[in-house]
């Protein structure tokens, strides 16, 4: 048996260190004298605290060593559990790599100032439109999965820009109501998919030059400018995308070019 003194020096682990593991129940002494309070290792927790030493060194949490040395009874099940946390750091690297793809979005140079869009609003009629059209619910930004098979059911028949028409009055995260839509030449019959007419209605409209980040900068201007003029905002809104990404490439996103159309009740 070891006192805590020795065992900390044949460990390099401190007996700070080893009181908190004591505390945290993932190293407890084998014996502990009941009269003074003395710590004593055995051979079998210097096998722990090697296997404690080697978890920590590949920044494994306290919760995570409890859990691995509660359940690892030999090699095997520790490689279970290191292949386990492999995986996570890995998904944890691509959440990283997506933060700081996010963050150099809004990263400018410093010789270029960011523009402020200027927003020009009407107020038109919008005639009823055929479209080929498939609802669903889900993220904003699944139109890819949709979209081809769209264009695959109409074809030839094809008659203007996709539109995503949205159902929802408020933003939703990740069951939104939407609709995708195909402007046709005539109404279309293909499975799942739904030939229909968009029926006319007066809108307020405007149009967003730039990337889809900013869409939400077109319905401040609309919703303020309905509000100006006693309009009241009704759904399904609009968005028709006049120039965007193409099917593999995203291109240039400070050239796409988004109409919002947003129908209107007058008083």
């Amino acid at each position: 048996m070891y006192k805590i003194s020795e065992f900390s020096k044949i460990t390099n682990i401190s007996v700070k260190a080893l009181r908190y593991y004591d505390e945290e129940t993932i190293l407890t002494p084998a014996y502990r004298n009941s009269g003074t309070g003395y710590r004593y290792y055995s051979e079998d927790d210097f096998t722990k605290a090697q296997r404690i030493l080697l978890l920590r060194s590949l920044d494994f949490s306290i919760a995570e060593i409890r859990d691995v040395l509660e359940n690892c009874l030999d090699e095997s099940d520790l490689t279970c559990y290191l292949e386990e946390k492999r995986t996570m750091v890995k998904n944890q690297i691509l959440k990283e790599r997506a933060l700081i793809k996010k963050m150099n979005l809004y990263i400018k140079p410093k010789d270029r100032e960011e523009k402020n869009m200027s927003y020009q609003i009407e107020v038109k009629d919008i005639p009823t439109v055929i479209v080929a059209a498939i609802r669903y619910r889900g993220k904003y930004d699944e139109i890819g999965k949709y979209i081809g098979k769209l264009y695959k059911a109409v074809k030839d028949q094809g008659a203007g820009d996709p539109i995503q028409c949205y159902h929802d009055p408020e933003y939703r995260e990740g069951d939104a109501d939407l609709e995708l839509c195909l402007p046709t030449k005539r109404l279309i019959r293909y499975p799942d998919v739904e030939g229909k007419k968009l029926p006319a209605i007066r809108a307020i409209c405007t149009t967003h030059v730039g990337s889809y980040r900013k869409l939400n900068l077109a319905y401040k201007a609309i919703f303020d400018y309905a509000g100006e003029h006693g309009l009241t905002c009704v759904i399904p809104s609009r968005e028709v995308y006049r120039k965007g990404p193409g099917m593999i490439f995203k291109g240039n996103e400070d050239s796409y070019i988004t109409d919002i159309i947003v129908p209107v009740q007058e008083g």
